[in-house]
């Protein structure tokens, strides 16, 4: 099972650096990522070097695409929300932009943090409206509240590969059940399928044994679908549709 994992995470980080691309931009260099943003357009980083290393940046454009898109981080629970995301990979919001200083040592772990807070904010914000009251993020903790299932929330673990993932809640292990690690997903497409299963293919070792994974997908805005759900499923991450969440009540209550 090790060396099937490792196989995985190879092929994975294979396909990330080929699938990588660099172009000089006067004193920054543009970094073409493979994953896409919700317009289905490769997420683009900037990067380049100052007296203390290198400045990682979105330029703005992750904040500024949620704003065009009717979302307005203007109030003091989403303004919360956001900074208790970016806390959780080390990434700073400042003048709009999500940054990260860095050193040479630590560049590529700078880089697939702010990468997983670039997914992670657009997914956790990007379908509210400027009239919403909760996020799905918070709908999500109100029903755990609310069932009595115990958690912590905001957990980074670091993988095998030195790479650090957020999952959203922890349910620690009890007599009948095991850790259970809860990813929250609110707008589920492929990519973001991808960034999931790598997490847990990452982490996975690292955890106790039969640490469980789920991902709790909002299916109230859209369908969500079969291929994506599958696709978890494939690599053992359980998912849980929003809709039918009642029939593993039981099971994270435990």
């Amino acid at each position: 099972m090790i060396q099937e994992i490792q196989h995985l995470l190879d092929s994975y980080i294979n396909w990330l650096k080929n699938k990588t691309q660099l172009r000089k931009i006067g004193e920054w260099v543009g970094i073409s990522t493979p994953y896409l943003d919700r317009h289905n357009d490769y997420i683009q980083l900037y990067a380049k070097k100052d007296s203390n290393g290198y400045v990682l940046t979105d330029d703005g454009y992750t904040i500024d695409d949620l704003r065009h898109g009717g979302c307005e981080i203007n109030t003091p629970k989403r303004e919360h929300i956001l900074q208790e995301t970016l806390n959780g990979f080390g990434i700073k919001y400042a003048d709009g932009q999500l940054q990260v200083h860095t050193s040479g040592r630590d560049f590529a772990l700078s880089k697939h943090n702010l990468v997983q807070a670039v997914l992670a904010v657009n997914d956790m914000f990007y379908l509210s409206s400027t009239s919403s009251v909760k996020l799905f993020h918070e709908d999500v903790k109100l029903w755990l509240d609310e069932n009595e299932i115990r958690y912590t929330p905001k957990i980074t673990f670091a993988g095998k590969t030195g790479f650090n993932h957020q999952y959203d809640f922890v349910i620690p292990k009890s007599s009948e059940q095991p850790e259970r690690i809860l990813k929250v997903v609110n707008a589920p497409n492929k990519n973001v399928a991808e960034v999931v299963i790598f997490s847990w293919l990452d982490t996975k070792e690292t955890r106790p044994s039969g640490s469980k994974a789920y991902a709790i997908l909002n299916d109230s805005e859209r369908q969500v679908s079969t291929a994506i759900t599958e696709a978890l499923e494939s690599y053992s991450v359980k998912p849980i549709l929003w809709g039918k969440r009642e029939m593993v009540r039981k099971e994270l209550v435990a």
